[in-house]
């Protein structure tokens, strides 16, 4: 897509923001400034490259912040899940019937995408998916919980919305 070009909804991952921010943001990339600044913020990505690292990561997370939640049966890196549909992670809550006994299962997917990105934007999309394990719906509770375990969760998020908006108009940076 061509920067000149750049209009409101090419700027989705920022639609919540205000048209300040948004002008701001688009300046950046028309002068080719937001891949700068995010390099300087975050200059290296992390090393949980595989599903088992991923768990290990996410269940240090559960282990600190939510020993008492439902245990975690599945923690994986996802090629199926595709930002472009707004997910960047999913949480699966699944009840079945075995017997006479409800059965259920919590199962955290993290896009494929994120293998490559720096450590807190993982870590902020890992401590949404937990939050979820124990809040389901994205209310004040649930976004005290992120907080609670991430204290700078929302400048995180909104840098995060930044490289997906660098990523999709103008391409990689790591």
């Amino acid at each position: 897509m061509s920067v000149s070009k750049i209009d409101s909804t090419a700027l989705k991952y920022l639609s919540a923001y205000s048209d300040q921010v948004k002008s701001q943001v688009k300046l950046m990339l028309e002068e080719d400034k937001l891949s700068q600044f995010l390099l300087t913020k975050y200059p290296t990505t992390h090393v949980i490259t595989n599903d088992k690292k991923l768990r290990e990561y996410v269940m240090d997370l559960k282990n600190n912040y939510l020993k008492k939640s439902s245990p975690i049966s599945k923690i994986i890196y996802d090629p199926k899940i595709h930002v472009v549909n707004n997910a960047l992670g999913l949480h699966t809550f699944v009840s079945r019937v075995q017997g006479n006994k409800l059965k259920s299962k919590n199962e955290i997917r993290i896009s494929e995408m994120f293998k490559n990105c720096p450590e807190p934007f993982l870590k902020m999309i890992v401590v949404h998916e937990l939050a979820h394990v124990r809040e389901k719906n994205h209310d004040k509770a649930f976004y005290k919980l992120c907080e609670h375990m991430l204290p700078d969760y929302h400048q995180l998020e909104f840098e995060m919305r930044l490289y997906l908006t660098q990523v999709e108009l103008k391409g990689k940076i790591y």
